[in-house]
């Protein structure tokens, strides 16, 4: 047992891992929520508009997959505020004065948001007025776009560090306007909305395509697949634009980090595209290299003899785990593909009236039900790796702000993460394959839940605190004791 405790890596090490473990466990459940939010909102939009109820129906059965996603992310994202000051308690310290501020206003202007409205969406209904549940709804949605503001705002400035000075060793905020919006902040900004967008469609996408395979609750199914396989077919072309204005953010402000992406290790101009290598730290090349010339320089500059600076322009100590980012960018990339993929076989299947039974199309849709997710750490590894060994770029180095705790504790506590978390990611898939199994609800239940329940209270008709037509229920409902009172006198 001591031997095994001695054994175990230094704290800085293991705090690392636990952070990034708890972060990756986090970041699922807000990559589908966001996206999600919106979807809703956009279907109960055109229910209110087109007063079908098939849209309305849509509604209904996304918010409990909402509601269960949401809370998760809720639950797993508080810790991570704790480990700034439990495990980096060296960084609070000195960037307290710029991050905590942020972090503070994405609870007073997003989760405070959702939290207000969150209850009238999921349990306002026949309660408040469809226009006012609709109004509900945005705002849950647009809660969570503010909330992935602030938190991209406050990473990315760790990334691309502006509107500071520094004084006595820590960070004070000299214009807020250039900590918020900081150099890589719209690029990041956009990729990450656009990847929570997308993983959600394929979410959707997926679990309508299941259903369409089994001829179970098909007309549902072909309103959300169509609808999923048209934002799939017009977001994932976007996002390769995206990703490119945000590569070349990367090359001038992180050339260390896109050196790593790519596999250089030597600046060179004319830089070849490293479809496949296996990246040697300790010999500083690649093995196994399937590359093809100048088009590195061509993606990255837009010019094919443009010079990329290699990981030889710094030393060993301040390059990041090559292989990891190398890896997981292609992850993404390959994902990416995929996805645009997908949205072409949409279009095609769509022009030739197959979009519903092209079984190969659907098969292919359910598989991709979680590239979305998987496409997004990955492209998180490659941020937060890719900038490591700092933890604000080229200004504060990881290693010399973790907190003096003994190594036995951080693995005990990582320990205990894995563990918890683990039962409560299969609990969750368990309730997600429990709602899928049972399917939506049907348009007649919709209907005979509208008759009843009590009516919408309408302010214009309040009579002692009820609406007439809540008065009448009431009545309705006192009738037989009434009756019978009557009888006994």
């Amino acid at each position: 047992m001591f031997e095994l405790l001695a054994s175990l890596p230094d704290s800085s090490f293991l705090s690392r891992i636990q952070f990034a473990f708890t972060v990756s466990y986090h970041i699922m459940f807000p990559t589908i929520t966001i996206g999600l939010s919106l979807y809703i909102a956009f279907m109960e939009g055109m229910w209110l508009k087109t007063k079908k109820e098939a849209y309305l129906q849509q509604v209904k059965f996304w918010m409990k997959p909402f509601a269960i996603t949401f809370g998760m992310g809720v639950v797993s994202g508080v810790v991570l505020s704790y480990e700034f000051g439990t495990n980096f308690s060296g960084f609070s310290e000195i960037v307290g004065p710029v991050l905590a501020p942020l972090l503070a206003y994405e609870v007073l202007t997003a989760f405070f948001l959702e939290a207000g409205f969150l209850g009238i969406m999921l349990f306002g209904w026949n309660r408040v007025s469809p226009k006012v549940h609709f109004i509900a709804t945005c705002t849950v949605a647009i809660g969570t776009v503010f909330s992935s503001f602030w938190i991209l705002a406050a990473n990315s400035w760790m990334h691309t560090p502006a509107g500071y000075e520094i004084v006595d060793g820590v960070f004070h905020v000299t214009s807020w306007l250039e900590v918020i919006f900081n150099p890589s902040f719209p690029y990041r900004l956009a990729h990450m909305l656009i990847a929570t967008c997308l993983s959600a469609s394929l979410f959707i996408a997926g679990i309508n395509a299941y259903y369409l395979l089994k001829k179970k609750h098909t007309e549902f199914a072909k309103i959300g697949f169509s609808t999923a396989m048209t934002a799939v077919l017009i977001l994932a072309p976007i996002q390769v634009l995206v990703g490119d204005f945000h590569g070349l953010n990367v090359a001038e402000h992180q050339p260390v980090k896109l050196a790593a992406m790519e596999g250089i290790w030597e600046t060179e101009k004319g830089a070849a595209l490293r479809l496949f290598a296996w990246p040697d730290e300790e010999t500083e090349s690649n093995k196994y290299e399937v590359a093809i010339p100048k088009l590195a320089s061509i993606i990255i500059k837009h010019d094919a003899n443009a010079e990329i600076a290699g990981l030889d322009q710094v030393s060993a100590e301040d390059r990041p785990p090559v292989s990891v980012v190398f890896f997981s960018f292609r992850v993404m990339l390959g994902l990416g593909g995929l996805m645009l993929l997908l949205g072409i076989a949409g279009l095609i299947a769509r022009k030739k009236n197959r979009l519903y039974d092209f079984k190969p199309l659907l098969r292919f849709s359910v598989m991709m039900i979680p590239a979305g997710v998987i496409a997004t750490l990955a492209g998180w590894y490659v941020v937060e790796v890719g900038r490591q060994p700092w933890l604000v770029q080229g200004l504060v180095r990881t290693v010399d702000v973790v907190s003096p705790i003994p190594a036995q504790q951080v693995a005990f506590t990582l320990a205990l993460f894995v563990t918890v978390y683990s039962i409560l990611f299969f609990t969750y898939l368990y309730f997600i394959r429990k709602l899928v199994l049972k399917g939506p609800p049907s348009i007649e239940s919709l209907s005979e839940e509208d008759q009843d329940l009590p009516a919408t209270l309408n302010p214009a008709q309040v009579d002692i605190g009820y609406s007439e037509e809540m008065s009448n229920y009431l009545d309705q409902q006192n009738a037989p004791k009434n009756n019978q009172n009557k009888g006994d006198k």
